[in-house]
C-alpha cells in the first residue's frame, strides 16, 4: 500500500507542480503583458523554430545509433529504426509518467529485439550517466564563460567572496565526508548511494572498452552541441533576443536543463528557469517568457507528435515478432 502511494505521488506530484507554475506564469503577469508574450508566440518565424525542431529530430537518430554502440559488446544489434521508434515513444511516456521511458525502453528491446531486461536496462542507465557527466560540463563551460556576469548578479542578491568562499569549502569538505561516510557505511541509503556511484564509474570505464568508442564519443558531442544549437536559434524568433551570444545562452540552456528534471518535460517550470536565466543578461522578462514558452512549445510539440506516432507504429513495424 505504502509502495503504491509513493509510486502515485511521484507521478501526481510533478504534473500537479507544472499546473501549478503554469496558473502562477499566468496569474503573475498582467493582461497586456500576456498578450505581448502570445503575439510574440504566434508571430514567431517558423524557418527557425523548425530548424530546431529538426535539430531536436536528429538528436534522437543519433541517440538511437550511439545506444548500438553500447549494446555492440553485448552481442546484440537491433534495427536503428526500431532503436529511433523506441527512443521517441519513451521521451512520449515520459511526459506523462516521469523515468517510465526508461523502463519502456528496456521492456521494448526484449521485446523486438530479444535483449534481455537487464542487460538493455543497464545500457539505458550508462547513456544517463554519460548525458549527466556532459551537462556538469557544459555547466562548468558556462560559469567560464560568464564567469563576471554570475558574480555580479550573486553580488546583486547580496552575496560576497567571503560567503561564497565559505559555501565552497563547506561543500566541498561535506562532499568528502559524504564519500567517506558511504564507503565505510552499511545504511541501505548509503549501500544505494555506493552503487550508484559505482555505476557511474564504470559507465565511463566501459567507453574505452568498446569497439566503436570514438563513434559513441562523436555521438555523445554531437547530441550535446545540437542541443546547445537547437536552443540557439531560437533566438532569431524573438526581436530582443538576436543580440545574445553562445556563452549567454549556454547560461539559460542550463538553468533549462535542471528545470526539465524538476516536472514532466519541464512543464511549467522551464520556461520560468529560462527567463530568469536571460534576465541576468538585461532581457526584458516579456521577450525572455516568450523565448521560453517558444522553446519549450517547440520541443514538446515535436516529443508529442512524433513520440504518439512511434507508439502506434512500432508494434506494427514489428507485428511479425
Amino acid at each position: 500500500m505504502k509502495a503504491s502511494i509513493e509510486k502515485t505521488l511521484k507521478t501526481v506530484l510533478p504534473i500537479g507542480l507544472g499546473v501549478f507554475l503554469i496558473w502562477y506564469s499566468y496569474y503573475s503577469t498582467s493582461k497586456e503583458d500576456r498578450q505581448q508574450i502570445l503575439h510574440y508566440i504566434k508571430n514567431a518565424d517558423l524557418f527557425w523554430v523548425g530548424i530546431s525542431v529538426f535539430l531536436g529530430i536528429l538528436t534522437h537518430i543519433s541517440r538511437a545509433i550511439r545506444w548500438n554502440y553500447l549494446l555492440e559488446p553485448l552481442g546484440y544489434r537491433p534495427k536503428l529504426f526500431n532503436n529511433i521508434l523506441i527512443i521517441l515513444t519513451a521521451y512520449f511516456t515520459n511526459l506523462g509518467i516521469p523515468r517510465s521511458g526508461e523502463i519502456l525502453r528496456a521492456t521494448a528491446l526484449a521485446s523486438y529485439e530479444g535483449v534481455p531486461f537487464q542487460k538493455g536496462f543497464g545500457t539505458i542507465v550508462t547513456e544517463r550517466v554519460i548525458d549527466l557527466i556532459m551537462l556538469l560540463l557544459v555547466i562548468v563551460i558556462a560559469l567560464i564563460m560568464q564567469t563576471d556576469i554570475i558574480w555580479g548578479f550573486l553580488q546583486e542578491k547580496g552575496f560576497s567572496l567571503a560567503l561564497l568562499s565559505v559555501v565552497l569549502t563547506s561543500g566541498i569538505l561535506g562532499l568528502i565526508l559524504l564519500l567517506y561516510f558511504v564507503k565505510k557505511s552499511k545504511i541501505g541509503l548509503a549501500v544505494k548511494l555506493k552503487h550508484f556511484l559505482k555505476g557511474m564509474l564504470d559507465g565511463i570505464l566501459s567507453i574505452f572498452k568498446m569497439r566503436y568508442k570514438w563513434r559513441f564519443i562523436f555521438h555523445t558531442i554531437f547530441i550535446w552541441a545540437a542541443y546547445i544549437a537547437m536552443f540557439w536559434v531560437i533566438k532569431y524568433t524573438v526581436v530582443d533576443t538576436t543580440d545574445l551570444g553562445l556563452s549567454q545562452l549556454i547560461v539559460a540552456f542550463v538553468a533549462g536543463a535542471f528545470a526539465m528534471s524538476a516536472t514532466n518535460g519541464g512543464i511549467g517550470i522551464y520556461p520560468i528557469a529560462v527567463s530568469g536565466a536571460l534576465a541576468i543578461f538585461g532581457i526584458n522578462k516579456i521577450s525572455a517568457d516568450a523565448f521560453g514558452w517558444i522553446m519549450w512549445i517547440s520541443q514538446t510539440l515535436m516529443v508529442v507528435v512524433f513520440g504518439a506516432i512511434s507508439f502506434l507504429i512500432l508494434p506494427l513495424w514489428n507485428r511479425n515478432k
